[in-house]
């Protein structure tokens, strides 16, 4: 039942039963600790069972910028392929993270690649017709900043010890420089305050925004699949700010969902394993190099 259950939850997440796709082997290669270290914070973050939430409040983040939310429902296999769309994610965080620098900047390249083909037009906050595409600093800045905000929020909503919150975001900067966006926010306060602007200026409800949200909150994955995701759904949409649940069309949920959820990670870590394949590998890489 144990090695079911793993198997199951790392079929969906990774896209391989074993929690080990092909492209994990880009994990192996290269003579270097990659970008942060096993001991940085983003590796603390990123290694924690808690960034299954923070995927999903990243997912639903996103889709508060008009923008980005047109590139999704246009450009993105969210609807007829959810599965292999959260596996494509999961592979670009887990490779910039855990690989060396040589595997981040293959990946880099081939996220690149895609961003060429992801351009249109979409409304605007303003209820003008704007061009967008992928691979704009500006469109980055705020994908990048989704990301960080949400990672790092929902692992202090279950790890509250956590005080490395702005070398994490200073490290994870990195990050995005591979893929066209030179100047991230280095500190806490910088990300607060980029956020801030987004919310002033751009983030806005849009004519996808119900559709996406819903099929983010309900994608299909099964009913017992979905009974666990709900409570990371819940405990997503808790860590959000007022402005950002009524851009999306949600309501504040009790903290209750959180605390419910941090017991079942608990459980599903136990399934899982310590640490996931990946790590893993990672760790006998950087072992062989001597670092």
């Amino acid at each position: 039942m144990k090695s079911r259950i793993a198997n199951r939850f790392r079929q969906i997440v990774s896209g391989s039963p074993d929690g080990r796709p092909d492209w994990v082997k880009q994990i192996e290669i290269g003579d270097d600790a990659g970008l942060f270290g096993a001991d940085s914070p983003v590796w603390k973050v990123h290694g924690d069972i808690a960034t299954l939430v923070g995927g999903v409040r990243a997912l639903l983040l996103q889709a508060a910028h008009p923008a980005a939310l047109t590139g999704v429902a246009e450009h993105s296999r969210y609807e007829s392929d959810p599965l292999g769309r959260l596996a494509g994610t999961s592979r670009w965080l887990t490779i910039t993270t855990f690989g060396s620098t040589q595997a981040i900047e293959r990946e880099a390249q081939r996220v690149n690649e895609m961003h060429k083909r992801v351009t249109g037009d979409y409304t605007n906050k303003s209820g003008e017709s704007a061009p967008y595409k992928a691979s704009d600093p500006r469109y980055l800045l705020w994908v990048h900043c989704a990301f960080t905000d949400s990672f790092l929020e929902t692992h202090l909503a279950f790890n509250p010890e956590f005080a490395d919150g702005d070398e994490y975001v200073n490290q994870w900067a990195k990050s995005a420089v591979g893929l066209g966006l030179k100047e991230a926010p280095l500190s806490r306060a910088e990300l607060t305050a980029t956020m801030d602007g987004f919310a002033a200026h751009e983030l806005a409800r849009s004519e996808h925004t119900a559709d996406v949200v819903r099929f983010i909150m309900k994608p299909p994955l099964g009913s017992a699949p979905l009974l666990f995701y709900r409570f990371l759904a819940k405990s997503a949409v808790y860590t959000l700010t007022p402005q950002q649940r009524s851009i999306l069309g949600l309501k504040q949920v009790s903290r209750a969902w959180v605390t419910t959820t941090k017991y079942l990670l608990a459980a599903l870590s136990w399934t899982l394993g310590k640490e996931s394949p990946s790590q893993e590998v990672a760790r006998s890489r950087i072992a062989r190099i001597g670092g």
